[in-house]
């Protein structure tokens, strides 16, 4: 057949005959249709995939830390061009998800070969109070479970056990692998940046202050209340749902009951709507006390709690701190695994890279992040500084809500100052 086909192109030619020529060889060149699709979809792939790693990505809001803000069910496209395109460290990797192939327990990349990070020029810098994207600091170590993700160190200082104890009992029975992650495979967290590189942060009594003056605080900034009222008596809480309290028990809203009180979470607003229920409710903030699981993790340095925390003093690139054994606490994970240094502590001497020093200056800057559900939020208070390098992006818009099947709005706007909406692609949101 490609004899006849070659003799009569051949015989084409000689007669100068353009017309069979052309069908002739347009014939020989083109694609099944069987390649064209494959070619089609191929394209596609790769175009939606640059576009994911590079310019914006879409994602969901599956827990409550930034309730009141942002809420479970809210999608959210987020820019990775406003804090500087940030090239990818893995390039082997299955397109188009994250760091787990769908339904298998399977990471969905590979270690090597891999790419030096690099971020290109920011159009904009991190801002106090804007949501941020970023990866989860402590998720280079982590155990991977259907419901959630625990980093080594969650494990360590007793959250695991606390939080989960079926899962606390299979990661001490090895029935449950270390996974390590590089940067850009760790899980995806959404906070409030409520301090910049260079600040210095101190929480009294709930009130976050910055550098000695009152932050601002977001008109929905929600925390856990008791709520004692007369045994017997009848709270109406048929308007709690309208106000955005659940009217069931559950860990976001209503986190136990006993007679004559309730555990709930309130925002200022929502707080003065159940105490106008009736006169005799008296509303009393939760205790929340000092504990080894609040960072810097040094109960014996830091009697610190999530109402009372500091001050701490934010790294900023090529600023230089005196250390003391007593000081390093908050800085050793910056100084030995962010910033890669060897650091050891010998009785009361520190030495960094093999040679005795008090002192260390940064070399990245570093970010505090919040979430607006202040008692139940595993945020900066829990791990501490979020680097540089560990930003993904800005939330855009929320272009779907959804919750249960029901839709609450489409191509919604993101307040930066002020987020007025209420809270798997991939947030491990907490």
């Amino acid at each position: 057949m490609e004899q006849a086909y070659k003799m009569e192109l051949m015989d084409a030619r000689e007669k100068k005959d353009k017309a069979r020529i052309l069908k002739l060889e347009q014939h020989v060149y083109r694609k099944s249709s069987t390649r064209e699709w494959t070619e089609a979809i191929i394209f596609a792939v790769f175009a939606a995939t640059l576009i994911r790693i590079f310019l914006i990505e879409a994602y969901v809001i599956p827990t409550p830390s930034m309730e009141g803000s942002l809420l479970v069910g809210d999608f959210l496209f987020v820019s990775k061009v406003n804090y500087g395109i940030r090239t990818p460290r893995t390039i082997a990797m299955v397109p188009l998800v994250h760091n787990r192939i769908p339904f298998t327990n399977l990471p969905s990349y590979l270690q090597e070969p891999s790419l030096k990070a690099y971020r290109w020029r920011a159009l904009e810098a991190v801002d106090r109070n804007d949501p941020v994207v970023f990866n989860y600091p402590e998720g280079d170590s982590v155990y991977f479970f259907p419901e959630r993700t625990w980093s080594i160190n969650d494990y360590r200082r007793g959250a695991v056990q606390e939080g989960r104890p079926d899962h606390h009992q299979k990661i001490t029975l090895g029935r449950t692998k270390l996974t390590a992650r590089p940067i850009d495979k760790k899980d995806h967290y959404i906070k409030r940046c409520v301090a910049v590189a260079g600040d210095t942060i101190q929480i009294i009594d709930r009130q976050l202050h910055i550098n000695g003056k009152p932050g601002i605080n977001s008109r929905y900034l929600q925390y856990i209340y008791i709520v004692r009222y007369p045994a017997g008596t009848v709270i109406n809480r048929s308007k709690f749902e309208e106000w955005g309290i659940s009217n069931s028990p559950s860990v976001n809203d209503i986190l136990q009951e006993g007679d004559g009180f309730m555990v709930l979470v309130l925002s200022d607003e929502q707080k003065a709507k159940v105490q106008s229920l009736d006169s005799k409710i008296v509303i009393e903030p939760a205790p929340m006390e000092s504990s080894n699981k609040i960072f810097p993790h040094d109960l014996a340095n830091y009697k610190w709690s999530v109402d009372n925390f500091g001050p701490l003093y934010i790294p900023k690139k090529g600023a230089t701190i005196t250390l003391t054994p007593q000081t390093l606490a908050p800085y050793r994970r910056v100084i030995q695994v962010y910033e890669g240094n060897n650091l050891e502590l010998k009785g009361n001497e520190i030495y960094i890279n093999g040679e005795a020093t008090n002192q260390y200056t940064f070399k990245m800057d570093y970010y505090w992040m919040m979430g607006d559900n202040r008692h139940n939020s595993e945020d900066s208070r829990i791990w501490g500084f979020v680097p540089e390098d560990h930003i993904v992006g800005k939330p855009l818009f929320i272009w779907l809500s959804a919750v249960d099947g029901n839709l609450r709005r489409v191509f919604d706007s993101i307040d930066c100052s002020e987020v007025r909406i209420r809270n798997k692609s991939c947030f491990s949101e907490r």
